[in-house]
């Protein structure tokens, strides 16, 4: 007998005032600030396609969904919260009473929304059978490998990934009450106001809640949720003390260069494979993400020293370890952050030895930089001589500084840099 059967624990009026109360609570929540994604659910909604919305723990992933769901209306969808704890035990051979509740309960539907169906084992079973019975659905997870695994096999080309980030610097204005300046007509009053704002959307981040309540530890409380929750006990880690050393070590030093070979030394991690794996772990949670240079051959990206970035400026912030020269890794976090909005194919450049530029894309064909300031005559030299390198190694004429301050574009031969401001760039990206 099966002593974790969820259908034995709860009698069916149980199950019904839970759903009740589960539609109810989703339907009453507020929808606030309209995400930049929307516009990909609703493009998506008269597609036979699964929609999967994946990211970080608390980042918005129900509101979307809400926000998605009030554009289709009350009475045209099923909504199931997984991460709620009456569904422990629920699996995917619970899924056709389940579905008779919800027909006795709310009539027939043809769409369902469900949060963090990362709980349900073999979810991806019960949602590829009612697909070819025609329901849509919207889905939300806070686990990458709900885009691998037994999706890969049993969706593939039937579902549309969305990833949700953080607020962006436009949402996070909004969000916070503020107006969002016409950058073709800045007064000077405007561009120290958006100064302003930017170093509070740097230490705030972009995460709802941490931004909505600044005075509760909820960047904390998320973190270590992340760690001991989606870390420690899915992936069974007895060691933690080794997962909380690198992920402190790695959320401390945004835009750093890692080395597994060093880093297995310098934490005592034991082995490579460890790092690897605890590293593929915070990215499959979305706490960091990992970027490799770019390079022809796979294998030199593979083996080469990576770059690794933190999910939100705030986080660093609030848990890592602050040190005065941690300014300008912040805002090529945000850099970073906004690129990773449009583009998945980022790589940092090494054209030549002591020369790095930040970022390349290569489907756009465009380099980046990104400096604090180019106010010293030594940092303007290092930030150009490298960019100018990659550039004349890529065959391409322009590239991209961006710095906290000053508008300018220079000549270099026949390349043209461009210098932007970093506030203003957020808001056009």
């Amino acid at each position: 007998m099966n002593e974790n059967n969820w259908k034995t624990k709860w009698s069916k009026e149980q199950i019904r005032a839970m759903l009740r109360e589960q539609f109810q609570t989703f339907w009453k929540r507020e929808t606030g600030v309209v995400r930049e994604e929307l516009q990909q659910l609703l493009k998506a909604a008269a597609l036979p396609h699964a929609v999967i919305i994946s990211g970080l723990r608390r980042v918005g992933k129900s509101t979307l969904l809400a926000q998605i769901a009030h554009h289709l209306g009350e009475n045209t969808f099923y909504y199931l919260n997984f991460e709620d704890e009456r569904f422990l035990g629920f699996q995917a051979d619970d899924a056709n009473s389940l579905f008779q509740v919800l027909v006795e309960v709310f009539g027939e539907k043809t769409v369902f929304m469900i949060d963090e169906i990362q709980n349900v084992v073999g979810w991806e079973h019960f949602v590829r059978r009612f697909m070819d019975m025609g329901f849509k659905f919207y889905i939300t997870g806070s686990n990458a490998s709900l885009l691998s695994g037994g999706l890969g096999s049993r969706l593939t080309g039937r579902y549309l990934p969305v990833e949700l980030l953080p607020f962006s610097f436009s949402e996070f204005l909004t969000f916070k009450g503020y107006d969002v300046p016409d950058l073709n007509r800045l007064t000077t009053v405007e561009q120290s106001l958006l100064h302003r704002r930017l170093d509070e959307y740097l230490e705030l981040g972009g995460i709802p809640e941490p931004i909505k309540y600044p005075n509760l530890p909820l960047h904390r409380v998320l973190y270590d949720d992340i760690l001991y929750r989606d870390i420690a006990a899915r992936y069974r880690i007895e060691d933690l003390r080794a997962l909380k050393e690198l992920a402190f070590f790695l959320i401390s030093n945004p835009g750093g260069m890692i080395s597994f070979n060093k880093l297995k030394g310098q934490l005592k991690l034991g082995s490579v494979n460890t790092v690897k794996n605890y590293i593929a772990y915070l990215e499959a949670t979305w706490l960091l993400f990992a970027i490799n240079v770019f390079d022809f051959s796979i294998k030199r990206q593979q083996i080469a020293p990576k770059k690794i970035y933190a999910i939100d400026t705030g986080l660093v912030h609030t848990v890592g370890f602050a040190f005065s020269s941690n300014r300008g890794r912040l805002l090529e976090n945000l850099v970073f952050l906004a690129l990773r909005r449009q583009e998945r194919d980022i790589y940092y450049l090494s054209p030549k030895k002591g020369y790095e530029v930040d970022f390349y894309l290569p489907q756009a064909g465009l380099l980046i930089q990104v400096a604090q300031n180019l106010h010293q005559e030594q940092t303007r030299e290092r930030e150009i001589r490298a960019l100018t390198a990659a550039m004349s190694s890529l065959n391409l004429q322009e590239g991209l500084i961006l710095t906290e301050n000053g508008e300018d574009s220079l000549q270099s031969g026949n390349m043209t840099i461009h210098i932007q401001p970093i506030a203003s760039w957020l808001l056009k990206e």
